[in-house]
């Protein structure tokens, strides 16, 4: 359990490491230069850690200076912003939101998300990176994720935005093989190499055996050459709703297996913060039955 003396000594080391220097840090916080360093030293002869290594004009974080930072440095910001909130007398959501979220619902909604929330919470500092790989919240200083079928970790916890389903769609002057016949596909990167698709289309199943003949990195670029009629592909209803409401593309039928689930996702052991209940409420309002159509409305 940190003490309370060690509570003001572990704002100091964080002020001195995100200034890069005591003196950085004396200057920005108008504290002494002395007093940041003797609290530091207090610090490191409590952890018995060296958290600095200090070089005769450079100082820079040893490893474990560097994790203490990492970990420790978002939650005292947002201890900070409790107290200011409760000393202003409300809990306005203010301060950075850092997000990480999927390719897809980046490209297709939260471009305008963000700019609605950010209109909304002016006092909110919104960043939002656009990755599919799985991020270390904790690490990286993530407040919120946003992921498709995420792995199990019992060091998150969260809720399913929405869900969505699989459909093999094509253009209409694309005829739906019969038999055997092999029908040109276009798949999303190198890893779907499976051979052959299993659909439902009213209550009948059928297996489709594909011949990739083009694979590009992005769903959306996989629409958009269905769309020029090179091949069938399977694709997330709520991508290609408008298209075949419109007679665009032609629905081939439902793909079998488990379901695809968007959700959002935020450390177990962190504060939860104003700024991060406001944007769990946010999306809860924009998606509010979770399903692909709610998804398709943001999509032009």
């Amino acid at each position: 359990m940190v003490k309370h003396m060690d509570l003001l000594a572990l704002a100091d080391f964080n002020l001195v490491a995100r200034h890069g220097g005591f003196g950085k840090a004396a200057r920005a916080s108008g504290r002494p230069k002395a007093t940041l360093s003797r609290r530091v030293s207090e610090l490191e002869s409590g952890l018995d850690l060296r958290l600095f290594e200090r070089g005769a004009r450079t100082l820079k974080l040893t490893q474990e200076g560097r994790a203490l930072h990492e970990r420790t440095g978002s939650l005292l910001t947002e201890l900070d912003e409790t107290a200011a909130a409760i000393a202003s007398g409300g809990d306005r959501p203010r301060g950075r939101l850092r997000i990480s979220a999927p390719l897809l619902f980046s490209q297709t909604a939260m471009g305008k998300l963000a700019a609605a929330f950010a209109l909304k919470f002016p006092q909110v500092r919104l960043e939002v990176t656009t990755e599919d790989r799985s991020v270390d919240m904790i690490e990286e200083g993530y407040d919120l994720v946003i992921r498709v079928n995420p792995d199990p970790d019992e060091t998150l916890v969260g809720r399913i935005l929405m869900r969505d389903r699989l459909v093999v769609v094509a253009d209409p002057a694309l005829r739906r093989p019969k038999g055997d016949a092999v029908v040109p596909t276009v798949v999303r990167g190198a890893g779907d190499l499976g051979p052959d698709w299993d659909v439902t289309l009213r209550g009948r199943t059928a297996r489709i055996k594909t011949d990739p003949v083009l694979r590009l990195s992005s769903l959306i670029m996989v629409r958009d050459a269905v769309r020029a009629g090179v091949g069938a592909a399977r694709l997330p209803v709520s991508l290609v709703s408008h298209d075949l409401a419109a007679g665009r593309l032609v629905h081939w039928g439902d793909v079998e297996g488990p379901e695809t689930a968007l959700w959002a996702l935020y450390p177990t052991r962190r504060l939860l913060s104003a700024r991060v209940s406001a944007f769990l409420d946010f999306l809860k309002e924009a998606f509010p039955s979770g399903t692909p159509e709610e998804l398709a409305a943001f999509i032009d």
